[in-house]
């Protein structure tokens, strides 16, 4: 089959016309008026000559004249790729031989340098792409433009976004005029440009018909003719939108803020992972006396804040709460808010939380303890993390066991109180010094007290890898110069001689980058960052640049600002002076502790896991399942139906599969999202440019000058010694590039986040929250990094 009129494409026939043409085809069963056409199908460009014949024939019974020639590949205008201006595109062409040759060139665009390069950067393997082309009659335009029927710049479903040119639409869609601008709310239309204030009504409802009629947000050309008629000339989802808040039965509009970012997880969870985290976060809020809706957006933790927002008496604390706990780009997003009366205070029928009445004797009794006796605290603490690591496994003997001690575990918390008030004690102390030091201290210096901080277990375990990678010198050249996938490889299959790998992942082989996600497989299973970092730590030759020299230095540093600092307030205050003395000396012996929560978490998660492989293994045996961890792709309740009835799952689970792989390769998170989908960060003024210096917030002291790594993925980030490493973020299965690394620079967090934290213990520089910084460094690019002033410089000579 050559060439198929547009009324002839069918549903499911993709692969034979190309997105275009199918998308075309749509519009014309929906009823739209579009363009009359026909395609020459992907089976024609298979033998790889046009079929003149059929097409002249087809052409003919279009009636001759001006046509619009158009590339239609299979990976076009796809839900998470629109390849917009990838391949090329003909206008205004009239007669058979001029027709011929554009649907030829039409097919060699498939391969320009610019559509390539686009398939790579969206993983569409090139073998599986072919191109059909879509011929249609020219419109004669008075008009024309581009539809979104959300704003592709805020991500706001409430509006619709309309840029309009006289003539052709290319001129807009290439760029070469000033388009008219019109964002459409549906309540009053502009006087100005082009589109009168009936087309902009009649715009803006052909829209949103057609995404009600598609089930998503659609990027649609469009031209009025000489006669006043509208016609459809492309619709296509819009690929670049962040997915919106599902729908609330509150009182809109609702705010959502991200908790991954602060914990350096930006990557979206698996759909059995949320559904853990989802539990346990909800459960240690409620511990603490709080109620929050967790909701999914993207594979990624939202936590619905509006009533504390709307609220008189949280409103001013949650701000302050942003900055500590969600850093300051949700605390600016927030602050924003307070002036929006959409989220003006209301009155509410507040009652007392009975879980937080309960907590706070508790916390109280636990916080004071360890306050007054820090070592036994820690003591207990470690105690408690080795028995976790000690404890047997004890799985279940059937399927059908092994699935009700998952649910009966669900909600359940495994950090006890042991670890909890020690942690949050030291979480406390580091919170009051600013306070308690101000008119004493700078925010530097009271950083400088942060560093070096010892009893914890993320830079013990970074410690333990520079101890791997000394005892490994031996077999240097092997472990520099062998894939580090090959290694993992054999270190699985005990082929490795004995470096003291097998003990580090014994100890610490429960971690991985967004090891919170009980989906991610674990270090001990799948280790080649193990040796992408070892190899890192194998590079560095020069003896003060070794990661413990760095640790001892920092520590001194702060041991020696803890001193300076103590004299400072007797001076200006006796009794403010022996508080001070007491939460500065508290800080050094509690604040390392904050790491210990989480750790302790990960034991409950790998048996979690390993559970949860035992169930897809059977499934696999059983047919049921296609691999053994397609049991993370869904939820528990239909892990059970599947287990017990034997259902089908095997379409849903390879499309939450696809759709995990898309938000992978997604590089920005919104911190901060209201209920229809507007990123309330495109809302803040623009920060003021300094040329080629880049701003953040500073959040470790001191200032160094490198050359730049840009980083996005962890499995293969080699770092050479003193090189900036440049990232969305970090959690802490990143921080052995610190081991090596000259400074830290990302683009989201909190000051007191994992990663400032275990920069500022090893001592090098950090600056967070940099907008776009991923895209506007290169690796190679000679940057200084100033943790002080919270600033990015970029060599202008460079």
């Amino acid at each position: 089959m050559n060439v198929l009129e547009l009324t002839e494409i069918g549903i499911g026939q993709r692969d034979l016309v190309g997105g275009k043409a199918a998308g075309l085809a749509g519009l014309v069963h929906l009823g739209e008026r579009v363009p009359d056409g026909f395609c020459v199908t992907t089976e024609a460009y298979a033998k790889g000559v046009v079929p003149r014949a059929e097409v002249l024939a087809a052409y003919e019974r279009l009636g001759g004249g001006p046509v619009a020639i158009r590339s239609s590949a299979t990976a076009e205008d796809l839900p998470h790729a629109s390849f917009a201006g990838q391949q090329d595109s003909y206008l205004g062409v009239t007669g058979d031989e001029a027709l011929l040759q554009a649907i030829e060139a039409c097919w060699a665009s498939l391969h320009t340098v610019r559509a390539t390069a686009y398939r790579e950067a969206n993983n569409i393997p090139h073998d599986r792409v072919r191109m059909a082309v879509v011929v249609q009659r020219m419109v004669d335009a008075d008009v024309a433009g581009v539809l979104f029927t959300a704003d592709p710049l805020t991500g706001s479903r409430s509006v619709s976004v309309v840029d309009a040119a006289p003539g052709l639409g290319t001129a807009v869609v290439d760029g070469s005029v000033i388009a008219d601008h019109y964002v459409l709310n549906g309540t009053k239309e502009s006087e100005h440009g082009c589109l009168s204030p009936a087309r902009q009504q009649e715009l803006r409802a052909a829209g949103e018909r057609i995404r009600k009629l598609l089930g998503t947000e659609q990027d649609i050309e469009w031209a009025y003719d000489r006669d006043g008629e509208l016609w459809l000339l492309q619709a296509r989802p819009i690929t670049t939108l962040f997915p919106a808040p599902p729908p609330s039965d509150k009182p809109g509009p609702r705010l959502y803020v991200e908790f991954g970012h602060v914990q350096g997880m930006l990557q979206p969870a698996t759909p059995m992972g949320m559904s853990t985290l989802k539990s346990m976060l909800a459960g240690m809020l409620a511990a603490f006396g709080f109620t929050v809706e967790i909701v999914d957006i993207g594979g990624r933790l939202y936590g619905d804040l509006t009533d504390a927002l709307r609220d008189r008496s949280t409103r001013q604390r949650l701000v302050k709460l942003m900055a500590v706990d969600f850093g300051p780009r949700a605390q600016k997003a927030v602050e924003h808010l307070l002036a929006d009366p959409q989220f003006e205070p209301r009155k509410t029928s507040r009652k007392r939380n009975a879980a937080a009445m309960k907590t706070g004797p508790k916390a109280a009794l636990g916080i004071l303890s360890a306050l007054a006796r820090p070592e036994r605290a820690r003591s207990r603490v470690f105690g408690e993390i080795e028995r976790l690591r000690r404890q047997p496994a004890t799985d279940p003997a059937t399927v059908a066991e092994v699935l009700d001690l998952l649910e009966r575990d669900a909600e359940s918390s495994t950090v006890t109180d042991a670890i909890v008030w020690p942690v949050v004690s030291g979480l406390a102390v580091s919170a009051a010094l600013p306070p308690l030091l101000k008119g004493i201290a700078s925010e530097d210096e009271i950083r400088t007290v942060l560093g070096g901080m010892p009893h914890n277990v993320t830079i013990e375990m970074d410690l333990a890898l520079w101890d791997v990678a000394r005892r490994a010198e031996p077999y240097r050249e092997m472990l520099l110069n062998t894939p580090p996938s090959e290694l993992a490889a054999a270190q699985l299959a005990g082929r490795l001689p004995d470096i003291g790998l097998d003990a580090f992942l014994e100890r610490y082989g429960i971690r991985s980058a967004a090891e919170v996600d009980v989906g991610v497989p674990r270090w001990a299973e799948a280790p080649t960052p193990v040796f992408t970092m070892l190899a890192n730590c194998l590079r560095v030759t020069d003896p003060e640049q070794a990661p413990d020299r760095r640790f001892e230095r920092a520590a001194k540093k702060a041991e020696s600002m803890v001193s300076e600092l103590t004299r400072r307030a007797r001076r200006q205050h006796p009794l403010r002076g022996r508080l001070a003395s007491f939460f500065l000396r508290r800080s050094r012996e509690l604040s390392g502790l904050r790491e210990a929560g989480k750790f302790a978490g990960l034991y409950a998660l790998r048996d979690r896991r390993r559970q949860l492989l035992l169930v897809g293994e059977d499934l696999l045996a059983k047919g049921l399942l296609a691999a053994a961890d397609d049991v993370m792709f869904l939820q528990l309740h239909e892990l059970r139906t599947v287990v017990e009835t034997g259902a089908d799952y095997q379409d849903t689970i390879a499309q939450r599969r696809a759709e995990h792989e898309r938000e992978l390769r997604r590089r920005t998170v919104p911190v901060a999202l209201l209920s229809d989908g507007t990123d309330v960060e495109t809302l803040l003024p623009s920060p003021p440019s300094h040329g080629d210096t880049l701003t953040g917030t500073g959040a470790a002291p001191g200032r160094v000058t490198g050359r730049a790594r840009v980083i996005h993925d962890l499995s293969d980030a080699s770092i050479e010694p003193g090189e900036i490493l440049v990232t969305p973020t970090t959690d802490p299965g990143w921080t052995p590039l610190f081991l090596t690394a000259g400074g830290l620079v990302t683009e989201s967090g909190a000051v007191m986040a994992h990663g400032p934290t275990v920069a500022r213990e090893y001592g090098i520089p950090a600056v967070i929250c940099v907008p776009a910084a991923t895209r506007r460094v290169s690796t190679g690019r000679m940057i200084t990094v100033d943790g002080t002033a919270g600033t990015v410089t970029l060599d202008a000579n460079d």
